[in-house]
């Protein structure tokens, strides 16, 4: 294939990218459920013209990790804490964090007494498919306004970062003795100790730079720290998390000596650039992860029976957990807050890192795809319905 052929293919990626964001405005149908079945659209078309090509798993990994560290900054960027905000991010973190722990222990219970496969293996496999996807999630509530949109938000990414501290937790060695957590509690520690001073020294950079290319720059310290932090075994995700907080709500940190030190007034007319680079960043990636993804599976190993039961198990089972936290414990509206748990990058990326002896040959990237494809109709279903909700004052 020449080199303006590829050129070609990449620009029309792109747009159909953008006309699927215009599409999901419309229609509420998610755009990433777009990408993943033009990704199976262009796999069969392949097929058809005997077209050989394999997406390295590698590029997806890196094309998943880079959107993710993307898609998180760019949602944080958009918050702003207050201290009337306390009461929603309490009950966004403790949303997060009973689901995904209630969620990933009834799927590995499934899984264990289906496939009598050890306990640990099965907690490995069903921690990816109980973590909600910021990819998808965030994109997705753009349209909603208020505390709806900003509960996801928050709820989105506290279980992407909570999901990999669960999942490290996990894959110990020690998993189910009293030291692991130990080890644990030193782990959170640690990334909270790296999530402050990798902060501040980005900040400073962000603050101080003077050169007209500075923002990739800044996104590749970013990257760089968040990758080192990865293979320490730490919650890496965090230090996106806390540096676009900080980025967006510097005049909340730079208080007293540390003013000698930022200027929060610069810091403001710098992030709406760093906000416009940071989801057009976000927007690139994503497109290119979805459609790789969806060009990865194999579309005669979806028509399994088995499959589809084992999909539609663990979807049922996920929601149920979810209606009966935020109808019974948290008393909270359903809609659109039930239907919107997506699975997505945040599931590919904690699956490929799963190791090989924890692997289970009947828990497969098609299960993921089952998986995403039915929690993605379920958060267009949840959409389309709150879209339908009378606005305050009518009746």
């Amino acid at each position: 294939m020449g080199s303006y052929s590829i050129l070609i293919g990449l620009s029309l990626a792109i747009i159909l990218s953008y006309l699927f964001d215009l599409i999901a405005r419309a229609t509420k149908v998610p755009s990433v459920l777009m990408l993943l079945l033009s990704g199976i659209a262009l796999r069969q078309a392949a097929d058809y013209f005997e077209f050989t090509f394999v997406a390295p798993k590698v590029i997806l990994e890196i094309f998943g990790i880079i959107g993710l560290i993307m898609i998180v900054l760019e949602g944080a960027l958009d918050l702003k804490i207050t201290r009337e905000k306390f009461p929603l991010i309490r009950r966004s973190f403790f949303a997060a964090v009973l689901m995904l722990v209630v969620q990933s222990l009834a799927i590995a219970l499934i899984l264990h007494y289906w496939l009598g496969v050890n306990f640990q293996s099965c907690l490995v496999n069903a921690i990816p498919l109980a973590v909600i996807s910021s990819a998808i999630a965030i994109p997705s509530v753009a349209g909603l306004t208020g505390e709806k949109q900003e509960f996801i938000i928050y709820e989105s990414t506290f279980s992407d970062i909570l999901g990999i501290m669960l999942f490290n937790f996990a894959l110990q060695a020690n998993f189910g003795q009293g030291m692991s957590v130990a080890t644990f509690g030193l782990d959170v520690i640690a990334v909270a100790l790296v999530a402050i001073a990798s902060t501040a020294a980005l900040i400073f950079l962000l603050d101080r730079i003077r050169l007209h290319v500075k923002f990739f720059l800044i996104l590749a310290f970013l990257v760089l720290l968040y990758s080192v932090a990865k293979n320490l075994h730490l919650s890496s995700l965090v230090l996106v998390l806390v540096f676009g907080l900080a980025v967006n709500n510097a005049e909340q940190f730079m208080v007293g000596p540390i003013k000698n030190w930022f200027n929060p007034a610069r810091l403001t007319d710098e992030l709406h650039q760093l906000r416009s680079i940071t989801a057009e960043s976000a927007f690139l990636i994503r497109t290119f992860f979805f459609l790789l993804f969806g060009y990865s599976i194999t579309v005669s190993k979806l028509m399994s029976p088995q499959l589809l039961l084992q999909g539609v198990i663990i979807v049922v089972a996920l929601t149920a957990i979810r209606y009966f936290y935020l109808r019974f414990i948290a008393k909270t509206d359903l809609i659109p807050e039930l239907f919107i748990a997506p699975k997505g990058l945040i599931t590919v990326l904690l699956f490929y890192s799963i190791p090989q002896q924890h692997l289970i040959g009947e828990v497969s990237e098609n299960i993921l795809f089952i998986v995403i494809l039915l929690t993605g109709v379920l958060m267009m279903v949840g959409l389309l319905m709150s879209r339908e909700e009378p606005a305050i004052g009518e009746y």
